[in-house]
């Protein structure tokens, strides 16, 4: 059962065609890598499996939702199934990494407070920041916040994480371990598709790549 199945799909920003008849699929536990250019369209995928484009032709379907023409209130189901990493973090910077935490599960229906606190207890356990709970994401490093997006991401335990450029802003030791962790993550049961520029990843952690080129997308080989 893929948790993303694309078929003959054209993908697009207002009415501007970025890319063009996309078929493909990523199984549970897969780890695939999206390259391209800047501008070939790879931030315009990943926002159209998340609903945050709308999906106007072709057949697609990312974690048991149908994407084509998605209703709106069907998109927070989506998404609560999908964890969502950013090369720029976006963490609320007026509130501790507890804070960040508790308004993501609230706003994804989470009630009661001690499954709240232990929830997210448990989530930075696993990107090892349980010792920062209390912290302003000023006070963090790069490779700190970005740990805190991915237990960010972890929250409602996706089959699917989607990442866009996460170690962009990130020196190599803290690529690494990033990555490191991204890997374990899909070793444990869940799917990622990692759109990058950095190519020198491929070789270092090397897994299956989806290539933006020309308007097309495609496995290479």
């Amino acid at each position: 059962m893929s948790l993303i199945e694309l078929k003959h799909v054209d993908v697009f920003q207002s009415d501007r065609l970025i890319l063009s008849d996309v078929s493909f699929s990523i199984q549970p536990t897969e780890f695939v890598y999206l390259i391209g250019a800047t501008g070939s369209g790879k931030s315009s995928l990943l926002k159209t499996l998340y609903a945050e484009l709308p999906m106007k032709k072709g057949l697609g379907e990312v974690v048991d939702h149908q994407l084509f023409e998605i209703k709106k209130s069907m998109i927070p189901y989506l998404r609560r199934k999908i964890g969502i990493v950013f090369q720029d973090f976006q963490l609320l910077t007026d509130r501790s990494v507890r804070e960040n935490l508790d308004f993501v599960l609230k706003a994804t229906g989470w009630k009661d407070k001690k499954e709240i606190k232990d929830r997210i207890e448990e989530v930075l356990t696993k990107v090892e920041m349980l010792d920062h709970i209390d912290r302003m994401p000023f006070e963090l490093s790069g490779g700190e916040q970005q740990r805190i997006c991915i237990a960010r991401a972890l929250l409602n335990d996706p089959k699917l994480i989607l990442a866009d450029e996460p170690t962009g802003n990130l020196d190599p030791e803290t690529t690494d371990k990033i990555l490191n962790l991204i890997h374990d993550l899909c070793a444990n049961g869940c799917a990622v598709l990692m759109a990058t520029h950095e190519h020198n990843l491929l070789n270092r952690f090397p897994s299956k790549v989806l290539k933006c080129e020309d308007g097309k997308v495609a496995f290479t080989e």
